[in-house]
């Protein structure tokens, strides 16, 4: 019987420091045997966003802690571990540096494998931590820091259908949020506050909902929240309505963008298994996961979204794209440094602003 592998992972790109040790499951699935993160949201409350400086600096402070609690609740020790992965990208560099640094080092003294594991990837592949998908799959990564259809081929095969040109959903969530007082973390607040509002009381613009292929856009959504919500004053209904009025249009964007994703999909890729996985910190966002749900209904697309814990940053998607990336013989050696930006599919076009090709 092959050896089960079990690797150690560490995630610092933004604003939560992780650790998890997990273990490869026979049926293709992971064990996962510790699942450490800790947040740093009342560090960042009062600013309305991550401050990059205060962010790395609590990574400093607290990544080995971390990691020990990590290893201790997962009863393994680093020397009985098979590798360790590190996220090195995307993300803010001086965050990102503290996770791969340790991870390196760790590696290095233990003498284990070391794998640089991109941050998207782990979101990729993270529904694969409790069930087994085979490839190629129609994927939707919405966060805060990205917006984009792609068609997973393989660990490492990416081909991207779409993106946002210009703002992330994940930060027009949290950016309304702000404009609207609702406090931070932005997204959960607009899913629970839009509850109590009129989601058509607001006539809210469509970025290039109309436009052919499926990129996507949320500036324009955001720029008029921005003119709306100078009107309420203190009107806590109008700002619940605005609320559940942003998150309407989001979904109405999301489900025409959707199928068009997966009729380019289905184009690509005759006679296979339509699978539709949604990943990402947005994700977790259950009226989105709803509505996607019955687009793939419509699409003949079975839909499938990691467990909550598993939508936000993580080490255990970390981890179990290290194992992946391991048995496919995509190990680094110590002198990967941290990347800003790291595309998924390397071939894509870099799209900024109004849809410009740099």
């Amino acid at each position: 019987m092959e050896k089960k592998l079990t690797f150690l992972g560490i995630e610092t790109s933004c604003d939560e420091t992780a650790a998890a040790v997990i273990q490869e499951n026979n049926n293709g699935t992971a064990n996962v045997l510790s699942n450490v993160v800790s947040s740093q949201i009342k560090e960042h409350e009062k600013f309305g966003g991550v401050v990059p400086e205060i962010a790395a600096r609590s990574h400093v402070e607290n990544i080995d802690f971390i990691i020990e609690e990590a290893l201790k609740k997962s009863k393994f020790s680093i020397d009985q571990i098979d590798g360790v992965a590190a996220t090195a990208g995307p993300g803010l560099i001086v965050c990102l540096t503290v996770g791969l640094n340790i991870g390196k080092s760790i590696a290095s003294f233990s003498n284990k494998p070391f794998v640089a594991v991109n941050h998207l990837e782990g979101h990729a592949l993270s529904p694969s931590l409790e069930k087994k998908i085979d490839f190629p799959y129609l994927l939707l990564l919405i966060s805060g820091g990205h917006s984009q259809y792609l068609i997973v081929k393989d660990i490492n095969k990416y081909e991207q259908l779409g993106t946002t040109i210009d703002d992330a959903l994940g930060e027009a969530f949290d950016k309304t949020a702000k404009m609207l007082d609702l406090g931070y973390p932005g997204g959960p607040n607009i899913e629970k506050f839009s509850k109590l509002g009129d989601k058509n009381f607001y006539k809210l613009p469509e970025p290039i909902i109309n436009k052919a292929g499926c990129n996507l856009s949320f500036a324009g959504l955001k720029t008029a929240i921005l003119r709306e919500s100078k009107k309420i004053n203190k009107d806590t209904k109008l700002k619940y309505n605005l609320a559940a009025s942003f998150q309407n249009t989001v979904n109405k964007i999301l489900y025409k963008k959707t199928k068009e994703a997966m009729r380019q999909f289905l184009s690509k890729n005759k006679n296979t298994k339509s699978h539709f996985v949604v990943a990402g910190g947005v994700a977790a966002n259950l009226s989105i996961r709803e509505n996607l749900i019955e687009v793939a209904k419509e699409m003949g697309f079975q839909p499938i979204y990691p467990d909550l814990q598993y939508c936000g940053d993580n080490a255990a998607m970390i981890a179990w794209a290290g194992i992946q990336r391991f048995k496919k013989k995509l190990i680094n050696n110590f002198n990967f440094e941290a990347r800003s930006r790291w595309p998924l599919d390397e071939n894509a076009p870099y799209m900024k602003g109004p849809g410009l090709k740099l």
